[in-house]
């Protein structure tokens, strides 16, 4: 079939209306700052927090913690509120206020260890669907997922964050422990609303596990990634392994989670049919942030290391 004049013109016309379009599509992705610009950093900078999980699971956790934030060792840490060591944790921030330490609230649904077990924050006859049949928070994911009901989690929620409160704990931002509220839809607008009304940053990664369930919950994400090493690495290769997974990265905002503690009693016995995150993992994990070497290696990959007050200026136009 012939082309005519006007069938051209039409062709043309689709053809520049398109390439308009998305010419204006990078333009607007042009003019929105990315968080590293809004922290005043250049746009292909690499920012890195460094964040311990699981404060308040036991003193030997919460020694390394605390040492490695007395250290700058690390930049924030989040707290397990329902386990028994969160005494503790309030007391090293009612001691040391000098030190204006970045602390979330690690949102715990799990109770995972099989000899070492907590509960709810909440009166357990107001969340029965959040316990397993020995009364404690479920050892695994998917049991949340099948029998929590959201009115529930949310009053867990609440719970966990009011205690920490009460403590006197400042709280950066939240996050989940095991990822569980990442499972499902109804579990993730729990997370996110309740953030949205503490105004508190949440966990959320462009690409990942960690990801939101509609487009307008995965706009609000401060990082691009959540990197954690994998089971399987020997202790001898663990700098090794930590240098692969952060060197390759582009631009962009990560958050490094490690598992710190020591390889003592207490832990050998909270742990001990759990070598993954279990306690010589975790002093694996302690030897690493502090060890000269990995220093040195952050430095010479240009991170720029940051907390999640950072993040949060970060998402609050008025402060830009």
């Amino acid at each position: 079939m012939k082309s005519t004049p006007a069938r051209n013109r039409v062709v043309i016309s689709i053809a520049t209306t398109m390439a308009l379009a998305l010419a204006a599509t990078s333009a607007a992705a042009q003019q929105t700052p990315t968080v590293q610009e809004r922290l005043g950093h250049p746009p292909d900078s690499r920012l890195l927090i460094l964040h311990a999980d699981d404060l308040g699971m036991s003193h030997s956790v919460n020694r390394a913690t605390f040492e490695a934030l007395e250290q700058g060792w690390i930049t924030t840490a989040s707290i397990l509120v329902p386990c028994p060591w969160f005494p503790e944790v309030a007391r090293f921030v009612s001691t040391h206020q000098d030190l204006d330490v970045d602390l979330g609230i690690h949102l715990a649904l799990n109770s995972e260890w099989t000899s070492f077990r907590w509960g709810p924050a909440s009166p357990v006859d107001e969340v029965p669907s959040l316990l397993d049949e020995e009364g404690y928070l479920p050892l695994l994911e998917p049991m949340v997922v099948a029998q929590a009901r959201p009115g529930e989690v949310e009053r867990e929620l609440r719970a966990q964050i009011e205690r920490a409160r009460t403590a006197g704990i400042p709280i950066s931002h939240l996050d989940s422990h095991m990822g569980t509220l990442f499972r499902s839809e109804a579990l993730f607008e729990v997370y996110r609303r309740v953030g949205a009304e503490y105004d508190l940053p949440i966990l959320v990664e462009r690409r990942g596990d960690r990801t939101a369930f509609t487009a307008a919950a995965q706009s609000e994400a401060l990082l691009d990634e959540v990197l954690s090493i994998s089971p399987g690495v020997p202790a001898q290769e663990w700098l090794t392994e930590y240098k692969r997974l952060l060197a390759p990265l582009p631009p962009g905002v990560y958050q490094l989670i490690v598992h710190l503690g020591y390889d003592d009693a207490e832990m050998q016995g909270a742990t001990w049919d759990h070598p993954d995150w279990g306690a010589a993992w975790r002093q694996s994990d302690l030897d690493l942030v502090r060890s000269q070497a990995f220093r040195d290696f952050l430095v010479e990959q240009g991170f720029v290391l940051i907390d999640w007050a950072d993040l949060d200026r970060a998402r609050r136009p008025a402060d830009r």
